[in-house]
């Protein structure tokens, strides 16, 4: 008897069950080739900051269930690439790893248009490669139009974007209307939206404000819990 006891505490314990992913969140940044290198900067470390933000940590952990989290930025066409591969966040420091690699992104070289409706094809086609999450969403930043390739209505056609939600954050300085356009022609799927920044200076609490929004509404779209009778209650 005191043999199998032995052997039974040899065994190795069950890992914990992890919590179920509650939402796969890419976003997508802006560097064609209205943003220059001041821009650039104000972008990669306003989301470094953002991520390292109270709130927002507060939100990413929430115990409704994890987040995996990917960056990629777009320009023309031929450019898109991904900065941070997916990451599922359980902690802060999950976090400070992905500001600390937004803050050695390099910008490309090459300036190149903007080529929006390729940028969602890239965005839906690395959320195919996500963890299992209840809910997916692209965060396309931007300060143009597309003005090169498929718009964003043509690949909306082409593509299956069921259960995918595309919310955006226009950067306003350089085009009037922009926030109209993103909004008939960018965003869509349930309670889809656009947050404004109106200069790149705006920027970093605009991302910030975005997350949150995005986070909190990711818990908020979670079933209810069911409600059971207590045993107490007389009948």
């Amino acid at each position: 008897m005191k043999a199998l006891i032995f052997a039974l505490m040899l065994l190795p314990l069950p890992l914990p069950v992890a919590a179920e992913c509650r939402l796969a969140l890419v976003l997508a940044m802006d560097v064609s080739r209205s943003i220059d290198a001041q821009d650039f900067a104000i972008q990669t470390e306003g989301l470094a900051l953002a991520l390292e933000d109270l709130q927002v940590q507060t939100a990413f952990l929430a115990p409704a269930g994890d987040v995996a989290l990917a960056v990629y930025q777009w320009s023309g066409e031929g450019y898109q690439e991904v900065l941070v591969d997916w990451v599922l966040v359980r902690s802060p420091r999950d976090l400070a790893e992905v500001a600390a690699r937004m803050r050695i992104a390099r910008q490309p070289e090459t300036r190149q248009l903007t080529a929006l409706g390729e940028a969602l094809v890239f965005g839906r086609r690395l959320l195919d490669t996500a963890p299992q999450c209840g809910r997916r969403v692209i965060d396309v930043s931007g300060d143009g139009q597309n003005n090169q390739g498929r718009s964003p209505g043509r690949v909306y056609a082409a593509y299956d974007w069921q259960g995918v939600t595309v919310n955006a954050l226009a950067i306003h300085v350089h085009e009037i209307g922009l926030v109209e356009y993103f909004g008939k022609t960018l965003i869509r799927g349930p309670g889809a939206f656009v947050e404004v920044a109106e200069s790149q200076f705006d920027f970093p609490e605009t991302i910030r404000r975005k997350l949150l929004r995005e986070l909190t509404e990711a818990v908020a779209a979670l079933p209810a819990p069911v409600a059971h009778p207590s045993p107490l209650r007389k009948s």
